[in-house]
């Protein structure tokens, strides 16, 4: 039986067993959506880092899938006890019948809460006002009392073993742990600058950030057109939510946190970077000409391959939310379930967590020079990229490891044969792209950043067998 055709039947025994339950219609699938659209909109206007963003990803689509498993109606199956050191859960009291989305809800509400604590306050507001609907709404809907307070106290019980979880995977290790440049010619120098990024003053629609300027506080009631505010800057100190700076490495360290399915960082790692060389014909001199050959031939459809993929963080989300853009587009377009909809949102998310642990691993080891250092030494000193080089080091490809690893976890769940449109980008000013699988989204991701100017070709193939690896894995001791 075919993966699509086994959701089908999880959709089906779900709504005859709620149906049986006479106590209210099974929850919309936009419920889980409108979680995923959220934390979309958190990752721009919050200006988080994309390892960061992957993180709270994973544990918020952990905290939703684990409040619908806890439904029996739902079909899901708790994971506890299938991801490294997470569980076991408390148990439930035998009688209790807990209804999922309200479970969801709150165990979302917690656990974002929480991961958002040194965010904007107006971010906390938004995840407490839409928790409080989904719950207000799910009562409305006909979830009995009984049901609705199990379903707070199962969330509630979630969320804390969740948090308990991720307080013990290295990150807080990692918050403000200095790290310096390895000197070498071929080792990995950061060309970014503060002004290569598009300057935004103001997060969203409300907030400012201002870590310079603390006497900027101003309460959200006193708002109107005519203020430029903010209710809670940024911290220039070290931060759990550190704001995109590109003037500095992004989580050097970030390979040391726990994978949340990967026995280690390295389980997947990919082969050794071929050694630094300016000699010419030198295999490091071979990639970097084969390199400035494809992207300075760049037609105008390339360039908006590149532009569409590029997801730098404060102008579009990153590359992960990115991915997480298209499976919320899925839940409509494939007709998910609530629960299914949960299902696919955690499982894309936790691989592309695992995805960055690895890339990154490998990243801050490899240490591989970017080619526009490269190309500037070697080939041309005044050749420039498409866009801004990202401040971190150039092998593997991490847009290239995570969008393989979310496309395989795509393709296998709901099928890679069934053309898609990706509307991520158009509030951006970006067209809609079509795709004819996801395995074809992920092969216009890798060359994309080729065309941007931002890696060699062997990091681009390296990282997709990489994310490939991540993927397998995630779906050998996750899935159903």
């Amino acid at each position: 039986m075919t993966r699509a055709a086994r959701l089908g039947l999880v959709a089906v025994a779900g709504a005859t067993l709620a149906s049986c339950g006479g106590d209210a219609p099974p929850a919309d699938p936009q419920l889980v959506a409108q979680w995923l659209r959220t934390s979309l909109a958190f990752a721009r206007s919050e200006r988080i880092g994309p390892p960061v963003a992957a993180r709270i990803s994973a544990y918020g689509s952990l905290a939703l899938y684990e409040g619908y498993a806890s439904d029996p109606s739902s079909g899901l199956a708790s994971m506890a006890g299938k991801l490294n050191g997470y569980g076991p859960l408390p148990a439930a009291p035998d009688h209790s019948n807990p209804d999922g989305a309200i479970a969801a809800a709150e165990a979302e509400r917690i656990v974002l809460d929480s991961l958002f604590r040194d965010g904007f306050a107006s971010t906390r507001r938004t995840i407490d006002s839409l928790a409080k609907a989904q719950i207000d709404g799910r009562s409305q809907a006909g979830v009995s009392k009984p049901r609705r307070d199990w379903g707070l106290e199962r969330g509630q019980a979630i969320a804390k073993t969740i948090l308990g979880w991720a307080a013990t995977d290295s990150f807080f290790a990692t918050r403000g742990r200095p790290w310096a440049p390895k000197p070498g010619r071929g080792n990995w120098i950061n060309t970014a600058t503060t002004d290569q990024y598009v300057p935004q003053v103001l997060s969203a629609q409300s907030d400012m950030v201002a870590p310079a300027n603390s006497g900027l506080r101003m309460e959200l009631e006193r708002a109107s057109e005519k203020w430029v505010f903010t209710n809670r800057p940024k911290e220039a100190r070290p931060t759990t939510l550190p704001a995109f700076d590109p003037v500095r490495p992004t989580e050097p360290y970030w390979g040391l946190l726990r994978p949340m399915t990967l026995t280690n960082a390295d389980e997947c790692a990919p082969p050794p970077p071929v050694p630094y060389s300016e000699q010419p014909g030198s295999p490091f001199w071979k990639q970097g000409r084969e390199f400035l050959d494809s992207a300075s031939a760049l037609t105008p459809e390339k360039k908006q391959i590149a532009l569409f993929w590029a997801d730098n963080p404060v102008a579009t989300g990153t590359p992960g939310f990115h991915w997480i853009s298209v499976v919320n587009q899925m839940i409509a377009k494939r007709g998910l379930s609530a629960p299914q909809a949960a299902e696919v949102f955690a499982l894309t998310s936790i691989a592309i967590h695992d995805a960055f642990i690895s890339t990154w691993k490998e990243k801050y080891r490899s240490n591989v020079v970017r080619p526009v250092t490269y190309v500037n030494r070697v080939f041309d000193p005044k050749w420039v990229t498409l866009f801004a080089t990202p401040p971190f080091p150039e092998y593997p490809s991490g847009h290239s490891t995570l969008s393989a690893a979310a496309a395989k976890v795509l393709g296998t769940i709901l099928g890679d044969t069934i053309p898609f449109v990706d509307s991520t980008q158009v509030d951006i000013g970006h067209a809609p792209r079509a795709f004819a699988s996801f395995t074809a989204a992920r092969d216009e991701v890798a060359i994309s950043r080729v065309y941007g100017g931002i890696h060699y070709f062997p990091a681009v193939k390296d990282g997709m067998v990489q994310g490939e690896c991540v993927a397998s894995r995630v779906l050998e001791r996750l899935a159903r």
